[in-house]
């Protein structure tokens, strides 16, 4: 199996990862393009259609913003703190109509990879190309996590939508791999201290077909890396679309075995239910 090594390493920018962002827009437009009614409510969530395309038209702008070199603030990083920034700029944006909002979306993809591809004699004096870290809602981060943030943002929310429209849903393995610069940075910053309190385990974590890195427990503390430990406690191996609506709280794990999606082993296989609920994803 392949490891992401050589992935979100501070501006190496991952193959594929142009196309994965256009395509998962192109996915979104077309099924919010379909909608009859954008105020259908969304599975799982306290918003409707038309405030999860609205969000992901919002959240599209400011990350091409960023990419730009420009300053936005949004939140504090915490859920809680992410969350409350999600619902003043949604109140502030009064748009919900389906075709606006598609196009919204796909336009601000195009111009994050636009402000992502620019010469670095063109820069900003905040840009990445001078600079090498971006500040984000998440944390400082190099432009390539932050292009794996926006992938992994709009396969999350255009998920939700799929769902609640009833389309297929635009996850595959290929997009899941290039997710994962940004979900290793990001594990440490969203580790549930309280959950992970008093655990020391190892963890290799394997895409079905692809992908694998390693987490590491020490009483509270979390080292993720881009390859998996020696001698892991325990093993999970994942579908990759499995993997990232767990990662992203849509899926439960038992859920995820109990349908095969699931496989565990090593000397401690009771653990992998665990891993999940280590971590509060905003």
């Amino acid at each position: 199996m392949a490891s992401v090594n050589g992935q979100g390493d501070g501006g190496t920018w991952p193959a594929g990862l142009d196309e994965a962002i256009r395509a998962t827009a192109a996915d979104i437009a077309a099924t919010l393009r379909g909608a009859s009614d954008t105020g259908a409510p969304v599975p799982g969530s306290r918003w409707t259609v038309g405030e999860a395309a609205a969000h992901l038209a919002q959240a599209n702008e400011l990350m091409a913003h960023l990419a730009d070199g420009k300053e936005r603030g949004y939140g504090d990083g915490t859920p809680q703190g992410l969350a409350e920034a999600n619902q003043r700029a949604l109140a502030a944006f009064t748009e919900r109509r389906a075709a606006p909002l598609a196009a919204m979306i796909v336009e601000q993809a195009d111009a994050f990879l636009q402000s992502a591809a620019r010469p670095a004699s063109n820069a900003s004096p905040t840009s990445y190309a001078s600079h090498g870290e971006l500040v984000t809602p998440m944390g400082p981060m190099s432009l390539d996590i932050l292009g794996s943030y926006l992938l992994t943002h709009m396969l999350g929310h255009g998920y939700d939508l799929a769902r609640a429209l009833g389309r297929p849903h635009m996850l595959n393995r290929t997009r899941v791999e290039l997710t994962l610069p940004f979900l290793i940075t990001a594990m440490p910053r969203v580790l549930d201290t309280t959950a992970a309190a008093g655990l020391t385990a190892r963890y290799a974590i394997r895409l079905r077909g692809g992908a694998c890195f390693g987490a590491t427990f020490t009483d509270g503390a979390v080292t993720v890396t881009p390859s998996p430990p020696s001698r892991p406690d325990c093993t999970i191996l994942t579908e990759p679309a499995a993997f990232l609506l767990m990662a992203l709280g849509r899926l439960g794990p038992w859920s995820a075995v109990a349908r095969g999606r699931v496989l565990t082993w090593g000397r401690k296989p009771w653990l992998a239910p665990r891993f999940p609920a280590l971590f509060s994803p905003p």
